[in-house]
């Protein structure tokens, strides 16, 4: 699950209309969420608070293998609406498989008048972590310079004590401060990257084809209405295959201290998003009874994926679709030209509902329950991932709301070892609050 500090800072992306998806970074963000989840380890306990709309506070401790814990501030530049645990949507706090929604171009802020004078107000994000016993030092800062740039500086301040002897003979040190610009104007987005550790730049690019914002069934819906007469020797249409949108994307970084350099590629075929759920699930308007009710997808939500690294010679292929409301699938192809090393990797993600309980009627029987026309937004108790791969690694993972508590327990194994065929077990518990 989300961390708090990553769940606020998504809220904030959302309350400034920023898109963090259309970023080439988050290429393969659909599939990553079934084949690459985080199984949590050992015992981690995190409790947050939210005093106002724009001070929050989020202390976690973690009491296996290793006591330790840490202190986290975040202050934002606008209010934020920060659910509790306990009402938080279920799917919001969950990395799960989406379809994200067409790019669109970032919209400027309302314009602030006071005393006859326009305000130019800057939103920003401060965040700040302090480890214990470590003494290691985390800091994020976000500001938006304009509606379609976004300025990130991540910094890591670790003392001399725990840099390890290895680090230390090379004269490593693992503090850093990393300098990030974002510019989105919807069909392109490109990043700008400078590492202080290692002098590093680098640019990442990424372009999505076809039309901005609306679809265009959504957009033409008006012109419609005029229903085409069918002559008697004209054949109906077959149409066959997704209909999607295509995404290219590619990255160069090099680094002056190591003088070395890297370079890779990506494309990304997404289905269009008025096949994502919930968007189908909800009902139409009450006060527009004329308008037609949205039924099933004609087509399933997926997403396919592939990437290359011409320098290491890795290439990576997945395919992703959810084959009913509450399961998804997921499998990945790794495969290395110059060493012929490969992994294939499946995944599953199922999600757990209430189950409708019969109730007795007027004359007394007790008849099935009748399901409602469209599932409801919060019914939604839990998921269940797994993951297995050809390197005889198997993960599984649940996921769930237990009273205001969000819970994770997750379990990792290794089938080739008979000595230790479990490698790591954990439980996470996750409490914070709004009031």
């Amino acid at each position: 699950m989300h961390p708090f500090a990553s769940y606020v800072l998504r809220s904030y992306y959302k309350a400034t209309g920023w898109n963090e998806d259309n970023l080439y970074a988050n290429l393969t963000r659909s599939s990553n969420a079934i084949l690459d989840f985080t199984v949590p380890r050992g015992l981690h306990l995190t409790v947050s608070k939210s005093p106002n709309a724009l001070f929050k506070t989020t202390y976690s401790m973690t009491a296996m293998p290793s006591l330790h814990g840490s202190v986290g501030y975040i202050f934002t530049s606008c209010d934020l609406d920060i659910k509790s645990s306990g009402n938080v949507r279920f799917k919001n706090m969950i990395e799960r498989f989406r379809v994200y929604d067409q790019p669109r171009r970032p919209e400027p802020k309302e314009e602030e008048w006071l005393a006859g004078e326009q305000v130019q107000k800057r939103d920003y994000l401060l965040y700040g972590r302090f480890y214990l016993p470590t003494g290691r030092l985390d800091a994020l800062y976000s500001t938006r310079l304009s509606p379609t740039v976004q300025a990130l500086v991540a910094a890591i301040s670790d003392p001399p004590s725990n840099i390890p002897s290895e680090l230390r003979d090379r004269n490593g040190d693992p503090s850093n401060i990393m300098l990030n610009l974002q510019h989105d104007v919807g069909k392109w987005c490109t990043e700008y990257t400078w590492s202080a550790e290692d002098g590093m730049w680098g640019v990442r690019v990424l372009h999505n084809f076809g039309r901005l914002g609306m679809s265009d069934a959504v957009e033409d819906g008006g012109k419609g209405d005029r229903v085409k007469v069918k002559r008697v020797d004209e054949e109906d249409a077959v149409e066959g295959g997704l209909k999607g949108r295509v995404s290219v994307g590619a990255e160069l970084y090099f680094s002056a201290k190591e003088r070395s350099a890297g370079v890779s590629t990506g494309i990304r075929f997404t289905t269009l998003p008025d096949a994502t759920p919930p968007s189908f699930q909800v009902p139409p308007s009450s006060s527009n009874p004329a308008s037609p009710s949205r039924g099933p997808p004609s087509q399933p939500p997926t997403t396919i994926t592939a990437l290359f690294n011409p320098m290491l010679g890795h290439m990576s292929a997945a395919y992703t679709a959810r084959v009913s409301r509450d399961l998804a699938l997921s499998s990945r192809f790794d495969f290395n030209v110059y060493s012929f090393e490969s992994e294939w990797t499946m995944g599953a993600e199922w999600w757990l509902r209430r189950s409708l309980t019969p109730r007795p009627s007027e004359d007394g029987e007790i008849h099935p329950p009748t399901p409602p026309p469209f599932p409801p937004v919060e019914d939604v108790q839990g998921v269940v991932k797994a993951r297995a791969s050809t390197n005889n690694d198997v993960s599984l993972m649940w996921e769930g709301r237990l009273r205001n508590m969000l819970v994770s327990l997750g379990v990792v194994s290794d089938f080739s070892s008979r000595s230790k065929p479990i490698k790591a077990i954990g439980l996470e518990v996750s409490y914070f609050s709004s009031e």
